[in-house]
């Protein structure tokens, strides 16, 4: 029985008795009882009401591995002193600890604090909201109260840093350039066209357009082997994760991501610092096939590449090559939140997409799957003229059971560049090395 019930109790008994009674030892209690009942509810309603918390983070995108920071403010609005407050932070980003029991915060006054937190998974989370919840001296009355503050985090996945990327050895079907207009600047000028309004003024041709006597701009083209496809395989059956394959066995010490924290209560303002790591990969398919995706995209699009994205999960996600630091915004927006939960195979994927590229496109595919459909699907896309660099991640070492060996062999045959990738292998020393050819 909660203490507001026995105070509640003893109230009803001592009133009933002065009804009974009608002594004035009875009245004096009940009305004591019923004092206290009172200012303990308006003490306890004071405590979460003439609040005011406020947050301020110092990102609203990060990448795993990051450290974000948190600033949380609690004023009391009123007069009248708080005993104790509990702030109660509902954030969904995993390892963030920002609740705390703030103890007497005086009249107009407020205390602090900052949370440092390292983002251990790629995603959309939620900062936010919080509650608070205080209560009377006596502890027979406790409040919450929710506050909607809250903002959206998107966590990049980890991205590594590629010194050199295998491609295979270029060339131009049938001798032919592939012609390609684009509204970039390159280094393929391919004519000139009247002036327009809202062309750029760097595109006039001045000497021509002083011939003219009207100005001309000139029209450029991509390079035909510049651009690169991007295909993930998201089919959730050829995914594994070790930590779930330990789990199944029944073993305790699956290997988990864990960080330290330490707080100061004595200080008035109170630090969780995570330790200073080099932050591993989680042992999972899914996770190293989005990871690998991350960085060869950043790769590629540093070194002014036009860059596509493609893979089949619950909806086809489709995105067609550009350049520049937008296409990598919106492909690390793209890839922090896709997951492996698709229903069609990776060779369906690459038999519905693959043909709707120029020929000469340069295909990275990355799938743990050992089916030999897939690897048809790619000697059919290298008889239509596309290049592919294949990399597998081999599942048996994150607890599959199939072996990627025939896949590997299948690939090479086709003319692809082959890569494989263990877990808790380096991902750019591994696909920097030459497997298989």
């Amino acid at each position: 029985m909660t203490r507001y019930r026995v105070f509640l109790l003893l109230f009803l008994v001592t009133l009933v008795g002065g009804l009974l009674y009608g002594r004035s030892l009875w009245w004096s209690i009940a009305g004591a009882l019923f004092a206290l009942i009172v200012l303990s509810l308006f003490w306890a309603w004071t405590g979460v009401n003439w609040l005011r918390v406020a947050r301020r983070s110092n990102a609203r995108v990060a990448e795993v591995g990051q450290v974000i920071e948190e600033e949380f403010r609690l004023t009391n609005l009123g007069w009248l002193p708080k005993l104790w407050v509990e702030v109660r932070d509902k954030s969904t980003l995993p390892g963030h600890y920002a609740s705390r029991v703030v103890g007497w915060i005086g009249g107009r006054k407020w205390r602090g604090w900052r949370v440092k937190t390292v983002c251990r998974e790629r995603g959309r989370f939620e900062l936010g909201p919080v509650a608070v919840r205080s209560g009377d001296p006596l502890g027979i009355y406790q409040m919450e109260r929710k506050i909607e503050l809250r903002h959206i985090l998107l966590v990049y996945p980890l991205v590594y840093e590629f010194r050199e990327f295998p491609l295979p050895v270029g060339y131009i079907p049938g001798g032919q350039a592939l012609r390609r207009r684009t509204h970039f600047t390159t280094t393929n000028a391919s004519g000139v066209r009247e002036y327009v309004y809202g062309d750029s003024i760097n595109r006039i041709h001045w000497g021509l357009s002083a011939k003219r006597n009207k100005l001309v701009v000139k029209e450029f083209e991509l390079d035909p082997m510049t651009e690169l496809f991007i295909a993930i395989d998201l089919f959730q059956g050829v995914h594994f994760d070790l930590r779930e394959a330990l789990f199944d066995e029944g073993m305790d010490d699956a290997p988990v991501l864990t960080s330290n924290t330490s707080t100061d209560t004595a200080a008035p303002v109170v630090e969780i610092v995570a330790p200073d790591q080099i932050f591993p990969l989680p042992p999972s398919t899914e996770e190293y096939a989005i990871s690998i995706a991350a960085s060869v995209a950043k790769y590629f699009l540093r070194q002014d590449r036009a860059v596509g994205l493609g893979g089949y999960a619950k909806h086809r996600e489709i995105i067609t090559g550009e350049r520049g630091e937008r296409q990598l915004n919106k492909l690390m927006e793209t890839l922090a939140v896709l997951k492996a939960d698709g229903d069609l195979p990776f060779e369906r994927m690459l038999r519905a997409e693959l043909p709707q590229l120029p020929r000469g496109t340069t295909v990275i595919a990355i799938s743990p799957s050992p089916d030999l459909h897939w690897a048809e699907a790619v000697q059919q896309a290298t008889h239509s003229g596309l290049r592919v660099v294949a990399i597998v991640i081999e599942a048996q070492t994150f607890g599959g059971t199939a072996s990627n060996a025939d896949v590997i062999a299948a690939l090479a045959e086709t003319g692809a560049v082959v890569r494989t990738i263990k877990c808790g292998e380096p991902i750019p020393e591994a696909i920097a090395r030459n497997v298989v050819r």
